[in-house]
C-alpha cells in the first residue's frame, strides 16, 4: 500500500503563493503517476495537475495553467504543487493522489489518496 500525506496548506491573500507537498511512503514502484485534485464547497472534486513517474510528462487543468507547477522528487518521495498568482476561486481542499496507471485527469483511476490540506485564498 501507498500512504500519502499532504502539507503546506494555509491562508494566503489573492496574488500570493503557496507550495503544497505530498510525502509518499510504502509501495511506490508501481505508481505510474501522481496528481493533485481539489474540492471546493458545493462542488465536485476536480483535477488540478498530474505528473508521470519520471516527471517527463505533466498535465494541468485549464484554470491553473501558467500559475501552478507540479514537480516530484523520487529520491525523497515527494510531490509538490507550486501555486502562484492565487485567486479566491482556488480556495479548496487539495488532495494528493497516486495511480498505478499512466498520467490521468480522472479521479477514479487514482487508487491512493491523502487526507487533504485546506487552501484558503482571501481577496
Amino acid at each position: 500500500q501507498v500512504q500519502l500525506v499532504e502539507s503546506g496548506g494555509g491562508l494566503v491573500q489573492a496574488g500570493g503563493s503557496l507550495r503544497l507537498s505530498c510525502a509518499a511512503s510504502g509501495r511506490t514502484f508501481r505508481n505510474s503517476g501522481m496528481g493533485w485534485f481539489r474540492q471546493a464547497p458545493g462542488k465536485e472534486r476536480e483535477f488540478v495537475a498530474a505528473i508521470s513517474w519520471s516527471g517527463a510528462s505533466t498535465n494541468y487543468a485549464d484554470s491553473v495553467k501558467g500559475r501552478f507547477t507540479i514537480s516530484r522528487d523520487n529520491v525523497k518521495n515527494l510531490v509538490y504543487l507550486q501555486m502562484t498568482s492565487l485567486k479566491p476561486e482556488d480556495t479548496a481542499v487539495y488532495y494528493c493522489a497516486a495511480t498505478d496507471f499512466g498520467v490521468s485527469t480522472t479521479a477514479s483511476l487514482y487508487a491512493y489518496w491523502g487526507q487533504g490540506t485546506q487552501v484558503t485564498v482571501s481577496s
